[in-house]
């Protein structure tokens, strides 16, 4: 037990697995900027291509190698979910901005992103863990899937592909998005946190 909570101890701030976070999160701008200032009006660029591959696979990374190391921590906890919504909402924004995002869709995501944050913030106060589920897991990856797609020039004039997938991520968005809702709803009235 003392074990485990050392693994979340505050001072485990600085961990391999913490800093590749980290990087992901400082170096996200150079992948909008990309998508911003590509050649086209689509926001295809191969460069953001390959930069948003090297994202998702040091976000597996890094939880594999907290796990590994036996370094999970309560900053990584925090750190790895903010650093997956900063890629995922700003490429979302900048690819509304160059005209290959409809505002709807986005704002959908953006809305349940925000609200969920806000409602586990107000279940933690109350000591109330809502543990992310395997389709919450899913979803994130598929969002992933969709902004890849959408800024691979080969699918630069495939627009009703990039507009299915972008409703697909929203669907699973909000699906998952209600889970939350009712597992913190029941978890709350029986007073305990799920398993």
């Amino acid at each position: 037990m003392a074990e485990n909570q050392a693994g979340y101890s505050a001072a485990g701030l600085i961990t391999p697995a913490n800093l590749i976070t980290i990087a992901r999160i400082i170096a996200s701008p150079i992948l909008f900027i990309m998508i911003l200032n590509a050649d086209n009006n689509g926001g295809t660029s191969w460069a953001a291509f390959i930069l948003g591959g090297i994202f998702g696979v040091s976000d597996a990374v890094d939880g594999r190698l907290a796990r590994a190391t036996d370094s999970v921590t309560k900053a990584g906890a925090f750190l790895d979910p903010l650093a997956d919504k900063v890629v995922v909402l700003g490429c979302m924004f900048s690819l509304l901005s160059v005209g290959r995002f409809h505002w709807l869709p986005v704002f959908l995501i953006v809305f349940r992103e925000l609200w969920i944050s806000i409602y586990r913030f107000w279940l933690a106060r109350k000591s109330v863990v809502i543990p992310a589920t395997e389709l919450a897991k899913w979803k994130t990856f598929f969002q992933g899937v969709t902004l890849m797609v959408a800024v691979m020039p080969t699918f630069e004039n495939v627009d009703w592909l990039v507009t299915l997938l972008l409703w697909a991520a929203v669907v699973m968005t909000l699906i998952t998005g209600w889970q939350y809702v009712w597992s913190g709803y029941r978890t709350s009235a029986t007073g305990s946190s799920l398993p």
